[in-house]
């Protein structure tokens, strides 16, 4: 692929800047293919841009991330993409502590055998289950990378190869996490707390893939990490080196169409009107949301735009952003992020009602992750927390109804907002009078920044119809098409990575030696 000389000709395009589609940009980049990064929003970096508040700063979508300590894959990767500008720290020991009704309390950290250990002190009755639940693990995760491989093979050798390994494929990724369980833990309670940690890839134990489950809970037994200078500083690190290479990333431009001519992409539209073309067009909008607004109607109807049109989106989720000033960590507050479940049936912690009780909150103290973050003398600090949520609490408001109605909205925020604070200031009361800067998100202003389809901030369903799905792949059956981000492969930062390794490979082989 030659490149361009011209300061508008470029040899890709990528559409959306999130981490799926920077690393397909970086990763082309380096090898010397001049891309051009186009993203609706004001900043670069999706779910893994900043945003700030009265001198308080936040990640959106960055929690902590599995696979990115000394030497393991993701570091591996982003050390080659970035020039080893990006640093992952750990997080120590314990990375979630886990908490249910009746005082029960358990810390998830690394080692795994230390972990396990845990649990089996926890559940003496059980120890022979948890060992057999661990190797399901192992099998899950062997399963979902088959699927994963499968996804950038050319026919025939990709039907050959799901004929080969269909039978395990089926048993461990066309089958739910509960499902799986199930089958090997027959205690309720240590089956909740295996499953707890369903908000790390949005699919709650009922609905979601135990492929997906095994995946991203394998991918955090050594340990989690969290980016030095916070999740911006992914984005800092990548786009030099797109403009390095003579291509550009580009903020506020939006795309309106993904441009076909004779049965080929050859380039994009904006809302504005402009057109740029090249030969390589990449999505990493989303997969569902790509075939919903991008392509034309005769595309559509093929087959693998219309089983991924039937897909629903991924849950969506309310958040607060709090600015403390004081010694949080005497207060309460620690580098490890906390699951508070009010109930033992982890299939109740998706909020589908804002006049019900809240089952599940998910809370995070970046600036205890981060040793860049300065306090200052007034001991500025960070946290966060979520609720996952179905759009059916917010839906009334959706289409224009926030617009048309903005009193019945204000009084709705005002309502979910001191809900979950009061369900926060419970948990951790002496942090409480410590918050003195709050900014509330919901599924409307995540649907607005991702234009995620229903605010689905996992991209789309993490159901076994998706993993199964073959319309899922980098390369589509559009020639000069490609698809990247976390619905090529699984939900989350490290997914979103190696997805867009995977696409920028389909589109120049020279990749696949940076895998690791």
């Amino acid at each position: 692929m030659k490149s361009k000389s011209s300061d508008n000709e470029f040899d890709v395009i990528v559409i959306g800047s999130g981490m799926g589609g920077m690393t397909t940009a970086t990763a082309l980049s380096r090898m010397k293919h001049k891309v051009l990064l186009l993203e609706k929003a004001q900043t670069i970096g999706g779910l893994t841009h900043t945003f700030s508040r009265e001198g308080f700063t936040w990640d959106v979508g960055l929690h902590y991330c599995g696979m990115f300590g000394h030497d393991e894959p993701g570091e591996k990767v982003l050390d080659w993409l970035s020039g080893e500008t990006i640093e992952f720290q750990s997080l120590g020991t314990v990375y979630d502590t886990i908490h249910f009704p009746d005082g029960f309390e358990i810390a998830v950290g690394r080692p795994a055998e230390a972990y396990k250990s845990e649990l089996k002190e926890r559940f003496p009755d059980n120890a022979a289950e948890i060992d057999a639940y661990f190797e399901a693990l192992v099998s899950g995760e062997e399963a979902i990378r088959l699927v994963s491989a499968e996804r950038s093979m050319p026919e025939p050798f990709r039907s050959a190869h799901r004929w080969w390994n269909k039978k395990k494929i089926e048993r461990w990724c066309g089958r739910t996490t509960s499902e799986v369980i199930g089958e090997y833990i027959s205690n309720p309670k240590l089956a909740a707390v295996l499953s707890a940690q369903w908000g790390t890839y949005g699919g709650a134990p009922e609905q979601a893939s135990f492929g997906i489950h095994s995946l991203i809970i394998r991918h955090y037994l050594d340990g989690a990490g969290y980016p030095l200078g916070g999740a911006g500083s992914i984005a800092a690190g990548l786009v030099p080196v797109i403009e390095s290479a003579g291509g550009s990333a580009r903020p506020e431009t939006t795309v309106s169409e993904i441009l076909i001519d004779d049965g080929r992409a050859i380039g994009v539209r904006t809302i504005s009107g402009q057109v740029f073309e090249a030969p390589v067009i990449v999505s990493a909008i989303g997969a569902g949301e790509t075939v919903d607004r991008l392509l034309p109607r005769e595309i559509c109807e093929q087959e693998w735009a219309v089983e991924i049109a039937a897909m629903k989106p991924s849950i969506c989720h309310f958040e607060m952003f709090l600015g403390f000033e004081g010694d949080i960590v005497k207060l309460g507050a620690t580098r490890s992020n906390h699951w508070f479940f009010e109930s033992w049936d982890t299939n109740d912690g998706l909020w589908t009602n804002t006049e019900s009780p809240i089952q599940m909150m998910f809370v995070s103290f970046p600036s205890l992750k981060d040793d860049r973050h300065d306090p200052g003398p007034s001991h500025r600090h960070t946290g966060q927390f979520m609720v996952l949520a179905d759009w059916s609490t917010v839906a009334d408001f959706a289409s224009g109804g926030a617009e048309e109605d903005p009193d019945q909205w204000a009084a709705f925020k005002d309502d979910v907002e001191a809900r979950l604070m009061a369900f926060f200031t419970e948990r951790f009361p002496a942090l409480a009078p410590f918050v003195v800067c709050r900014v509330f998100g919901t599924p409307l202003a995540t649907a607005k920044f991702t234009a995620h389809e229903k605010g689905g901030f996992y991209g789309l369903e993490t159901t076994p119809r998706r993993i199964m799905s073959d319309a899922l792949r980098p390369r589509t059956p559009v020639p000069g098409l490609y698809l990247t981000g976390q619905d090529v492969l699984t939900p989350g930062i490290a997914g979103s990575l190696f997805s867009g390794m995977l696409t920028a490979a389909a589109i120049d082989p020279r990749v696949y030696t940076k895998m690791g």
